[in-house]
C-alpha cells in the first residue's frame, strides 16, 4: 500500500511540474531564446503615421512675440487651471474639433480642410494663415483626442487617454493595468476603424514577431480585446493536483508514523 501511494505522490509531482511549464508558458510575453542578457537584440519597427479625421480633437495655440495682444485673439482663453487641462472633459472646452467634413474652424482664420493631414502638415498650414495676420508667429498644435479602450481580461478595463504622441500596444496594455492571469497572450483582438469600416486583426503577445509588426504602434480610437483562456481550466486543473498533491503527502507521512510506532 505504501509502494502505491508512493506512486501516487510521484505521479501527482510530475503533473504539477509538467502543468506547471505549460501554464507559465502561455503567460510570457515575447518568447525569443535568442535574446541575450549580454547582447541587446535590435528588432527594426515601423511607426505607423496618424492622419487626422473626422472628431479629432487639436489642440492650437498661436503666439507671437511682437503682437502678443493680436495673438490671444486667435486662442480660445479660459479660467480652467492647468492641473485640470488634462481632463478628458475639458476636451470639448479647449480644443478645436474636426467636423464630420474633416474641417477645422479656428478664430480670425476661419474654416479650412485638415482631413488626411498629419499634425505636422496641419500645423505648417495654420502657420502659413496665421502668418498673414501675425510677425514672428508660433503655431503648436498637439492632438489632445488620442484616446484608445481596452476591454476583457485586463486589470483596468475601459478607455484610456494618452498624452503622447505614440503608444505601444505594450504602453495600452500597461495603462490597462496589464493582463490577468486567466487572459489568452495569443488571441488580442485589434479593431481600428478605417474609411471603409472596422478593421480587426488578432496579435500574439508571446510571439517576439509582434515587435516589427505594423501593428505595435497604436492609432487613435484603437480598440483592443483581450480573451481568456481556453483552456481557462487549466489553472483550476493545476490547483486540484496540488490539493491532491498535499493530500498524499500527508498520508504518506501519516502511514510512516503509525509504523514507526
Amino acid at each position: 500500500m505504501h509502494y502505491n501511494l508512493k506512486q501516487a505522490l510521484l505521479f501527482a509531482t510530475c503533473a504539477i511540474v509538467l502543468s506547471s511549464c505549460y501554464y507559465n508558458k502561455k503567460l510570457v510575453y515575447l518568447q525569443d531564446p535568442s535574446y541575450s542578457e549580454s547582447q541587446p537584440k535590435i528588432i527594426e519597427n515601423v511607426k505607423s503615421t496618424y492622419r487626422l479625421q473626422p472628431n479629432d480633437i487639436l489642440s492650437v495655440k498661436v503666439k507671437s512675440s511682437t503682437d502678443a495682444n493680436v495673438s490671444d485673439l486667435f486662442n480660445i482663453t479660459t479660467t480652467t487651471q492647468a492641473a485640470q487641462f488634462i481632463s478628458p472633459g475639458n476636451l470639448f472646452l479647449e480644443g478645436y474639433f474636426v467636423d464630420t467634413e474633416g474641417d477645422l474652424t479656428l478664430p480670425i482664420i476661419g474654416t479650412f480642410p485638415v482631413k488626411d493631414m498629419t499634425i505636422e502638415q496641419a500645423r505648417d498650414t495654420i502657420q502659413a494663415k496665421a502668418d498673414r495676420y501675425l510677425k514672428n508667429a508660433t503655431v503648436i498644435v498637439k492632438l489632445i483626442s488620442f484616446k484608445i479602450t481596452v476591454l476583457g481580461e485586463v486589470r483596468n478595463p475601459g478607455y484610456h487617454y494618452v498624452y503622447n504622441n505614440q503608444v505601444t500596444i505594450l504602453e495600452a496594455l500597461g495603462l490597462a493595468g496589464d493582463l490577468t492571469p486567466v487572459a489568452s497572450r495569443k488571441n488580442i483582438k485589434l479593431i481600428r476603424q478605417t474609411e471603409k469600416g472596422s478593421e480587426v486583426v488578432l496579435l500574439d503577445l508571446t510571439n517576439p514577431s509582434l515587435l516589427k509588426s505594423k501593428y505595435f504602434y497604436l492609432l487613435p480610437n484603437d480598440a483592443l480585446y483581450v480573451e481568456p483562456l481556453k483552456a481557462r481550466s487549466s489553472r483550476l486543473n493545476l490547483e486540484h493536483l496540488t490539493l491532491l498533491f498535499s493530500a498524499a503527502t500527508t498520508a504518506i507521512l501519516i502511514l510512516n508514523y503509525l509504523d514507526n510506532n
